[in-house]
């Protein structure tokens, strides 16, 4: 109990100076003119990983300078970085890798890390996503590993540690040449390439010292997207955390990655993809991701993809979007997949905790849709693990009681110069996302800045912006954190009728009825998605912030007898509890 206590006292400390060191770099970059930031951050950390070497007296051919721009730094930021990497030398060495990492991308200005991708991945999730490896079978002693977008090395580090200690008592010489053989890197980002084989160095010290020889040389700068299938040959597992964003890719680069397309690419779908060409049959794939691809519609021949070729082993939640990962908030998940996999089920977990610690649940297993670019239903949370179970018995969707989703159609900034304050002869009413109020209901304002209340439409050139039938209007983004995801209302026939037609703005999703007489009303397809049953279902197949059209067209639904009893029920005003109820026990 007293070592646990001591731990535990250690770990708060290596937060408290994490936090303290990365607002020191970010405070010291903010005085730096904007054009010479990426520098000085390069020359701090330098500086810092330099002042680590040095207390281990290693030798300056075991770490070259990084082949950029380096600035002087000023005696205040000099004696700082020394601090810090002194106290670094005394850290287990993933932790003070990440540290050095976190003060580098910590001192790069914010839309340089954002175009470039530099997040760096926390130790916790990359000790919980080599294990889950080491689960699916991967063995150190003999596996060749590629992290195709290492970074500043979070991956390779541990990586290599673990090689070195599965052959332990054989030669220091033999160990090093394994590994510079079984263990490659690839990084686009020159300093992050540096960081990342001076932190390995670091790390291999004695190994290096035992053997007499130089460090394995284990990271290439390049773009490993352009990498052809005989340039590094196949690996037993390919692992990392591809950078994320949207992209347009040149026409060579779409040729190559079009099978895994849909609409936009964003890089870590290009990532995915590839790993599948870099690893071999029977390998694994393990990758930290945002959960956007699990339901996403951009990503359903991606997921089609990996269904045929690689299906998931096992996927582990980052519960909390902050905390884990330094200033990410995208919802993060942990997979692995098997290259030339049969199976169609896999394990789910949960992380919670923060950069220096966290603790994992075990939540039970996931089964893969029927239909190969179908969402992912799997549980956000242990709690629901029996309501997936039951949504993927639940055929039924919208289309089945007469309705269809669509976004609504003004994007406000292309028509600025149409909104007015006051209302004219040729004027629609806007409906705004505020219009949905919390609770369910249709309130219309137009109370938020730059949110006019009237649009002067331009006939005929406009008619496609108006919108002349009642629906159901839904907010398209919410976040995880809110207490419900979906946020609707019915948009009453009333005032659609009265103003000959309403503009509905892009940030609702209109919910509207294809046939004329559907199944059932509006009201009752609101009152389900008002419902806390159905958030909680929706929940289980949303991979992000976004509440897409796509998604609600494959939210399971219950079946015709129990919507018939909702409808039955909203008809005689019953209360919302007893309308929550019904909905609840069809659900199970």
């Amino acid at each position: 109990m007293a070592r646990l206590e001591q731990t535990r006292k250690a770990e708060a400390q290596t937060d408290a100076r994490a936090k303290f060191d990365r607002e020191i770099a970010r405070l010291l970059s903010s005085r730096i003119a904007e054009e010479n930031r990426v520098s000085f951050a390069q020359s701090f950390t330098f500086a810092v990983m330099e002042a680590c070497g040095q207390a281990f007296d290693m030798s300056p051919s075991l770490m070259e300078p990084p082949k950029v721009k380096l600035l002087s730094l000023s005696p205040e930021a000099r004696q700082t970085a020394e601090e810090i990497g002194a106290a670094l030398a005394s850290l287990d060495p993933s932790k003070a890798a990440y540290l050095a990492g976190a003060i580098y991308t910590t001192a790069l200005p914010e839309k340089h890390r954002a175009d470039h991708g530099i997040f760096y991945t926390p130790p916790t999730l990359v000790s919980q996503l080599i294990e889950m490896a080491e689960e699916a079978g991967v063995e150190w002693k003999s596996a060749r590993v590629l992290d195709p977008a290492c970074g500043g090395g979070a991956f390779l580090l541990p990586v290599a540690l673990r090689m070195a200690a599965a052959m332990s008592g054989s030669n220091p010489a033999f160990i090093l040449q394994q590994i510079a053989a079984r263990l490659h890197g690839f990084e686009q980002d020159a300093f992050g390439a540096w960081l990342a084989q001076a932190t390995i160095e670091l790390a291999l010290k004695d190994l290096i010292r035992a053997a007499g020889r130089p460090a394995p040389k284990l990271v290439d700068v390049r773009d490993s997207l352009e990498l052809r299938p005989d340039d590094c040959g196949k690996f037993d597992l390919v692992i990392g955390n591809p950078p994320y964003g949207r992209v347009t890719p040149t026409r060579e680069r779409l040729a190559c990655y079009r099978r895994s397309i849909f609409g936009h690419a964003n890089l870590y779908g290009l990532f995915t993809d590839a790993a599948l060409r870099w690893v071999k049959e029977g390998g694994v794939v393990g990758y930290v991701t945002p959960t956007s691809m699990l339901s996403g519609l951009y990503y359903k021949e991606l997921r089609k993809v990996l269904v045929n070729e690689a299906p998931p082993i096992a996927v582990s939640f980052v519960h909390e979007r902050g905390g884990v990962f330094a200033d990410v908030l995208q919802e993060t998940m942990l997979a692995t997949y098997r290259r030339g996999g049969s199976g169609r089920s896999g394990r789910v977990g949960f992380i919670t905790g923060g950069p220096n610690r966290t603790s994992f649940r075990q939540a039970g297993t996931f089964q893969l849709p029927a239909h190969r670019d179908a969402p992912w239903l799997l549980p956000r949370t242990p709690e629901q693990v029996t309501l997936t179970r039951r949504l993927r018995a639940m055929p039924h969707r919208l289309s089945d009681y007469g309705y269809g989703v669509s976004t609504g159609p003004l994007v406000w900034n292309r028509f600025k110069d149409q909104f007015s304050n006051v209302r004219r002869s040729s004027s629609y009413p806007v409906v705004w996302a505020e219009s949905v109020t919390a609770d369910g209901r249709f309130h219309w304002r137009a109370e938020k800045r730059n949110h006019a209340p009237w649009f002067d439409a331009r006939l005929p050139k406009d008619d496609w912006l108006i919108v002349t039938q009642p629906c159901i209007l839904l907010q398209r983004t919410t976040a995880k954190e809110q207490p419900r995801r979906l946020i609707a209302a019915e948009m009453p026939a009333s005032f659609v009728r009265n103003h000959k037609g309403v503009i509905v703005e892009n940030h609702l999703n209109m919910i509207r009825s294809l046939e004329p007489e559907p199944f059932v009303s509006a009201a009752v397809i609101a009152a389900l998605l008002s419902s806390l049953t159905v958030d909680a279902a929706f929940r289980c197949i949303n991979g992000s912030v976004a509440v897409s059209a796509f998604e609600l067209k494959e939210l399971p639904l219950p079946t015709p007898a129990k919507v018939a009893e909702l409808a039955r029920l909203i008809a005689l005003r019953a209360s919302k509890k007893e309308i929550e109820a019904v909905i609840k026990a069809a659900y199970a």
